[in-house]
């Protein structure tokens, strides 16, 4: 079987997140609480939908994911969101302190309190993969927690899975969002 992590890093990299598996669980008729109603046809191969999900031996499909921010808010709408039932809840990880858009605080300070937590949480999703292929990382670049933690998280994930791939959808901000 091919596996694959998702991890979602900072605010930009959750809103995309929450899109990304709600689109997932329509295109593979997941309902948001992770079942599959039974009279549904699905239009993948069983293996194309264990590559994002595991399914639990009640028929609950999880994904294989990660949502990380420094600061609680945006991942306590998915906590509360229309596909809460959907993620576990220890795989939605937040600090209590913002960073305010400081990719030094994001990687060296507020951020390493948190990347073990995280990279934890990776290895208990890797330790119940059969064939790994690698991770799938979105965040965004020019705030503090998408590009510091994130950063941060990539060099330990290099170490740590040094021959998976590490596939980055990164957000690059645009002068005007900069400015003002």
């Amino acid at each position: 079987m091919m596996e694959i992590i998702s991890i979602h890093i900072g605010q930009a990299g959750i809103q995309v997140g929450n899109s990304c598996w709600e689109l997932y669980c329509l295109e593979h008729g997941i309902q948001p609480d992770g079942m599959m109603p039974s009279d549904t046809t699905v239009g993948v191969a069983h293996d194309a939908l264990n590559t994002f999900f595991s399914e639990t031996g009640a028929g609950k499909h999880v994904p294989r994911v990660v949502f990380v921010d420094l600061e609680p808010n945006v991942i306590d709408e998915v906590r509360t969101g229309s596909y809460r039932q959907l993620i576990h809840p220890e795989q939605l990880i937040s600090g209590k302190e913002d960073v305010a858009n400081n990719f030094a605080r994001g990687h060296y300070t507020v951020g390493k309190e948190i990347v073990d937590l995280c990279l934890d949480r990776v290895r208990k999703l890797a330790d119940n993969c059969t064939g790994l292929q690698g991770f799938l990382v979105f965040n965004v670049v020019g705030g503090g927690t998408g590009s510091g933690l994130g950063s941060l998280l990539l060099e330990r994930l290099s170490v740590d899975y040094g021959k998976k791939s590490k596939l980055g959808f990164t957000i690059y901000p645009f002068p005007q969002m900069l400015n003002g």
